[in-house]
């Protein structure tokens, strides 16, 4: 996966509390085996009018926030079914981190394994957050895991907490299977020294 060091990004607000993971990338589009091509439906219940055009109400679909790569969202963000599909959607729409007061915990789980940094500010920082993307015309933030910051260029500067070993693995851009290949060596000698192959 693509290492995370510090991304400076267009942010979008989504205001919702309680954002599961059946809004995120509804059912019917958990058919590929793949983790790519699932960014067009993310969202799709909420982007979407039942007639299939755009709903302009829906943030993403307004023109200022075309292009943005974090999203400032709501509590208990990624709450209901465990699905993986749910980051490889936000992923695969362009987003590299996202920022709420609180995540479901397999959902966070999920992004982070998969390159998408879930950052977990208090209240006031979110409600403060989510003010400055409606009210800024292209409103931009900071996300720094090198410096465990989210900042922004009108005075905004936080720090938050991440596991050493997610942020290890997000610096490098490792996932389950690369951390596993750094022992590539030490396995091919394990296999070779065996008497039953």
């Amino acid at each position: 996966m693509n290492p995370f060091k510090n991304h400076d990004g267009l942010v979008v607000p989504l205001d919702r509390l309680n954002v599961d993971t059946d809004q995120i990338i509804p059912k019917q589009f958990l058919k590929r085996v793949e983790r790519t091509g699932f960014g067009e439906f993310l969202f799709y219940d909420w982007r979407f009018q039942p007639d299939g055009q755009l709903d302009p109400s829906f943030p993403l679909n307004e023109k200022r926030y075309q292009s943005a790569s974090i999203l400032i969202a709501g509590r208990n963000f990624g709450c209901g079914s465990s699905r993986e599909h749910a980051p490889w959607a936000l992923a695969d729409y362009g987003f590299r981190a996202i920022i709420a007061p609180s995540y479901a915990d397999i959902f966070e789980n999920n992004c982070l394994k998969n390159g998408l940094l879930p950052v977990t500010l208090n209240d006031a920082a979110v409600t403060e957050l989510m003010h400055r993307a409606k009210e800024i015309e292209g409103y931009r933030a900071t996300v720094d895991l090198e410096g465990k910051t989210v900042s922004d260029a009108h005075g905004f500067a936080m720090a938050f907490k991440i596991d050493d070993f997610q942020r290890y693995c997000l610096l490098e851009g490792l996932d389950d299977i690369g951390l596993t290949l750094k022992h590539e060596n030490k396995i091919t000698e394990y296999e070779a020294a065996r008497s039953d192959l």
